[in-house]
């Protein structure tokens, strides 16, 4: 068996995480790790080794396994950036713990992100998503889509699901960012420390009301907090992760979603050509584009998958580019096929832990997506794809700004 270890017999470790040199494909760098073995080893930015998992069934298998932790606060948990490593020791709801923790916090939140739920709330994503392209053509070409229609749609959906004032929006989009990618360990750690202040602040506003709104953050307060279920830190851990995850995801998944079909107009035109085709269409973008490259977990015991031996303390990494291009799995992964079946990719995770807001977030790709290229039948890139930038490979992927005319 293979061990973390024994790093004298094993290649030069490959650097983790890097930037990709197209913002839908995997960096180059990861090239020598695919179809060759699902678990090989990787260099975190301060030098330390973690277990890079890059094969689809031993992803599945993993993800699923119980000695995995997903609790950043364990000695030991892989850091794969010094921004992360500032603020491991701060409590992060849903993602950052384990059962039966865990359990109790997705059962309080699993009511407002069910299929049903999400189906509800699409006329109200609609209403939104016409009111940003109405705002948007009435200012005329060219735009930045990212700004003027990729962000403000799921910043507005999340903001009425969860009763936050969009009108603090700027604030919270900002501090999101600096969060997500600094530029320094000290703007992420400040960043989160802004975050739970707001978030706190908010909280105590909506203890005092009489009547409470109808959003998740005012169920957590008068049911949950009243009734002693979580405590004010538990209910500002939650908020943050939702409010943040709620938008910065689907934004980038907007922004990049739109940059990829309008660098493959024969897809495009499918879709144009069979609307029937988009929730499977939305599939296949999770599953190419992979914004979220780099699920993280801890070993609590010696685990054995594939040949290889995970001891416990070993840090564990996810690479979801890599694995959702596995060829035993996809025929021709690197290319966008809107009649593959895609639903069993890795893009919001599996297990326990999988993403509870992925219906909201195909609802809303689904409706941002047709409605954007039906209002704009033209629409178009107003600078050369090579020159647009788009996120480093530490951070959520996705693009910096979106030029684009009609």
């Amino acid at each position: 068996m293979t061990e973390l270890s024994e790093l004298s017999e094993l290649p030069e470790p490959v650097a983790f995480p890097q930037d990709r040199t197209c913002p839908y494909h995997p960096p180059t760098a990861y090239e020598p790790l695919r179809g060759t073995r699902p678990l090989t080893r990787v260099s975190l930015f301060d030098g330390s080794p973690a277990w890079l998992v890059t094969g689809h069934g031993v992803a599945r298998d993993l993800l699923a396994d119980p000695r995995l932790s997903t609790d950043r606060t364990r000695p030991g948990f892989p850091a794969p950036t010094e921004r992360f490593a500032a603020v491991r020791h701060k409590k992060t709801a849903l993602l950052g713990v384990d059962d039966p923790e865990h359990r109790v916090q997705r059962r309080m939140m699993v009511p407002s992100f069910t299929l049903k739920r999400a189906n509800e709330l699409r006329p109200s994503i609609q209403r939104v998503v016409d009111e940003r392209l109405d705002a948007m053509t009435a200012q005329g070409p060219p735009a930045d889509l990212v700004s003027a229609f990729a962000l403000p749609v799921p910043s507005m959906v999340i903001c009425a699901l969860l009763g936050v004032p969009y009108a603090d929006h700027e604030f919270f989009e900002e501090q999101s960012r600096r969060l997500l990618r600094g530029p320094t360990a000290d703007d992420t750690l400040r960043a989160r420390e802004r975050l739970e202040e707001y978030v706190g602040e908010l909280i105590d506003r909506k203890r005092k009301e009489r009547r409470p709104g109808d959003g998740v953050l005012d169920d957590l307060v008068h049911q949950q907090l009243r009734e002693g279920a979580v405590d004010r830190e538990e209910v500002t851990a939650l908020a943050i992760i939702l409010l943040v995850a709620g938008h910065e995801t689907t934004a980038n998944m907007i922004s990049l979603g739109t940059y990829t079909l309008l660098q493959h107009p024969e897809k495009l035109a499918e879709l144009r050509a069979d609307p029937a085709l988009l929730p499977a269409a939305v599939e296949e973008l999770m599953r190419m584009l992979s914004i979220a490259d780099g699920l993280l977990r801890l070993a609590t015991e010696d685990i054995e998958v594939a040949g290889t031996t995970i001891r416990a303390g070993d840090g564990v990494i996810f690479s979801t580019s890599v694995i959702n291009r596995d060829e035993t799995v996809y025929t021709e992964p690197d290319t966008l096929d809107w009649h593959r079946s895609a639903r069993h990719h890795v893009s919001f995770g599996f297990g326990i832990h999988q993403c509870l807001g992925q219906n909201l977030a195909r609802a809303e790709m689904e409706i941002a997506l047709h409605s954007l290229f039906a209002c704009l039948p033209g629409l178009r890139l107003a600078a050369p794809a090579d020159t647009i930038p788009f996120k480093p490979g530490d951070t959520i992927q996705g693009m910096l700004e979106l030029p684009v005319t009609w």
